[in-house]
């Protein structure tokens, strides 16, 4: 497992549960606004943590952490992703996932062999939009895999988030209203009416300075009477349409 970070204890990355958090190497997106550059872009060139300092760490915090979220880049980009979830569900914690979605096949293995408890998934764009935002050629994307992982959550029986981190320069009050239909349209009655709702977050862009375009000018936050407006008009399609990390 290529592991190049740990957060050794977070009240915010696996909500309602103390856990730590695991940052995996590379990811098939090239999102211009992500702030894990060296993660995406340079991944050999960040410490590693062994599997072994890993499960030694767990071990000392036995009785201690609820849970292991696990993000990246991308973490389903990795080969032994489920043999490595499986070591921690044998210790008895709950593992978060989060993900960009892109490998529905490997989301579906997860979920199938019963080895998450929670997922987040990334929601970068408007369908139109979507393979610019990911910062990917639009012509290999393929968006209904997004869609496909989409599904897969808004039907899996367990604990699952979607959310955008939205800029100023990428995103509108328009396509927000368009991520709404969207969505709505592949879970129909699910986003009203499941005894576990989904729920969608917003979250504001913050420049950590490394960004992957390598031009911390070229994206700004949404001002805040705007981030209500994307609120206003996402909640008649998902009723459960939050704003993260405002106040």
């Amino acid at each position: 497992m290529q592991l190049h970070g740990l957060s050794k204890l977070t009240l915010l990355d696996f909500p309602g549960h103390l856990a730590c958090t695991a940052f995996t190497g590379t990811c098939n997106f090239r999102c211009p606004y992500c702030h894990n550059a060296p993660l995406v872009l340079a991944p050999g060139s960040c410490p590693v943590i062994t599997e072994e300092e890993f499960f030694e760490f767990l071990a000392s915090r036995k009785g201690k952490l609820d849970g292991v979220c696990i993000t990246g880049g991308e973490p389903t980009l990795q080969p032994d992703l489920s043999e490595f979830i499986s070591k921690i569900k044998a210790m008895g914690l709950l593992v978060k996932l989060d993900t960009n979605g892109y490998q529905p096949e490997v989301l579906k293995k997860l979920l199938d062999a019963q080895l998450l408890d929670m997922v987040a998934m990334d929601i970068k764009n408007s369908r139109d939009f979507y393979a610019s935002t990911a910062g990917v050629h639009e012509a290999s994307f393929e968006l209904e895999r997004i869609e496909k992982s989409i599904s897969l959550l808004l039907q899996s029986g367990i604990r699952h988030e979607f959310r955008t981190t939205v800029t100023k320069e990428l995103h509108s009050t328009e396509k927000m209203q368009h991520i709404g239909a969207w969505l709505s349209g592949l879970g129909g009655k699910i986003f009203h009416t499941s005894t576990l709702p989904s729920v969608y977050y917003i979250q504001n862009f913050k420049d950590s300075g490394n960004l992957v375009c390598g031009d911390t000018s070229r994206f700004h936050p949404v001002e805040d009477e705007v981030l209500q407006e994307f609120i206003s008009v996402l909640q008649p399609y998902i009723p459960n349409t939050k704003l993260r990390g405002q106040g």
